[in-house]
């Protein structure tokens, strides 16, 4: 059995590393990420976590573990930036409200599925036009849904959450944990 992490994401590398959990092996799928039309922030990214499993090619006893992070401004999907004035608007809708960060997990083993999704709220404090043009100087909107990542510079635009910090990263810890286990994954093994 191995453990295959469907996704190219560093910061989901590194949240798996928290558990002490390094993947056998990295297989980030390809596949299309447009939303359907009408389609809601929270059908979407169950939809892509689950077409993310589907599309990673593993062994029948193989774990594979894939996650779609979506950030949402009431029913608008706001994904990843494709530059920095598509981020800049992005920031702007943000500033000074409330949204949902919705990260959807997929574990699949052979023909089994498990899922979970993990919606948390987060309040973007209003941003000046110094704030918004020094951070996307930074460039660390760069793939990052909704063009920022609450674990770097971003996170000084933060003032609250309510709901799971790791899964506003990217990959709720405690349920992804919960998820392996389902699927036969020995979280707590001795890994010396």
């Amino acid at each position: 059995m191995k453990l295959i992490l469907g996704s190219g994401s560093s910061r989901r590398t590194q949240l798996m590393a928290q558990m002490g959990i390094v993947p056998d092996d990295i297989r980030p799928p390809d596949i299309d990420e447009t939303p359907r039309v009408g389609e809601l922030p929270r059908a979407y990214c169950q939809r892509i976590a689950r077409d993310k499993s589907a599309a990673v090619v593993a062994d029948a006893d193989d774990i594979v573990l894939c996650a779609d992070t979506t950030v949402a401004l009431g029913r608008r999907i706001m994904g990843t930036p494709a530059d920095a004035a598509e981020a800049m608007a992005f920031l702007s809708a943000l500033s000074g409200r409330r949204h949902r960060v919705i990260t959807s997990m997929a574990v699949r083993r052979g023909p089994r599925l498990w899922e979970q999704q993990v919606m948390s709220t987060v309040k973007m404090k209003r941003l000046s036009d110094e704030e918004l043009n020094a951070y996307l100087a930074t460039g660390d909107w760069r793939g990052k849904a909704g063009a920022y990542g609450i674990q770097g510079p971003a996170g000084a635009l933060i003032p609250w959450i309510s709901g799971s910090f790791t899964g506003i990263v990217g990959l709720p810890l405690a349920e992804t944990a919960t998820l392996l286990q389902s699927a036969g994954y020995p979280i707590h093994r001795n890994r010396t």
